[in-house]
């Protein structure tokens, strides 16, 4: 017997794919902010000559970069407030659980747009009698943010879809809903059809963007 879809059942039924789209984009977005600020500084630890300052930031990228994230995910919400006696409500939880794993890749993604900066640019520096702290702001992070701009950006679409693990931890996000949604209906293959279409219809608009800064970069190099 052929299968035969039927999309009207979601004609009825978009407000808990909606809900559940506000808090992925919530995840999303606080995700990313603590990538992107937290991710610099991380860079600057793990590249700091100490070693008391260098080792510690090194593990942290490592053991979010090396471990999944579902475990990750999952491990954050349960050991978490057992080991320290810390509840805080879902959507907080899975954005610090989702952003300590964006803030290890934007590290890198960070470390080499630092080593991409001219090395006569820090001499520059040197010679003008910056500091360490000036250089860095003024000299060195705009560059290493436009050298990483399309692999922080990359990181984000990727920290967008996997937003959905959290679903496995009943965070109310759009594939939670989708999940309750198919239940109800007994439809799973239209509603998570018209899941897997919204997050590509939030990736696609990203990615595409990418792929001009992606091309733009490559200009200016040639030039």
């Amino acid at each position: 017997m052929n299968y035969v879809f039927d999309f009207s059942v979601l004609l009825g039924n978009f407000g808990p794919l909606v809900e559940g789209l506000k808090t992925t984009f919530l995840l999303a977005l606080g995700a990313n902010a603590l990538g992107l600020t937290l991710g610099f500084l991380v860079c600057l630890l793990a590249m700091a000559p100490l070693w008391i300052l260098r080792l510690p930031a090194k593990m942290f990228i490592e053991f979010f970069r090396c471990t999944p994230v579902l475990i990750q995910i999952v491990w954050f919400f349960y050991c978490v407030p057992i080991i320290f006696n810390v509840f805080l409500d879902p959507i907080t939880m899975g954005v610090m659980a989702l952003g300590l794993n964006l803030i290890a890749f934007n590290a890198e993604a960070y470390r080499a747009g630092i080593q991409a900066v001219p090395k006569e640019h820090h001499d520059a520096c040197v010679a003008l009698g910056l500091g360490s702290w000036h250089k860095t702001i003024y000299v060195i992070f705009p560059q290493a943010l436009r050298n990483a701009v399309p692999v922080l950006m990359t990181n984000g679409i990727t920290i967008l879809q996997q937003s959905a693990l959290v679903a496995i931890v009943a965070v109310a996000d759009l594939m939670y809903a989708g999940k309750m949604l198919a239940t109800d209906t007994y439809r799973p293959l239209e509603v998570f059809t018209a899941v897997a279409v919204i997050y590509f219809l939030m990736s696609l608009p990203i990615s595409q963007v990418v792929t001009y800064l992606e091309r733009r970069q490559d200009a200016s190099v040639e030039r």
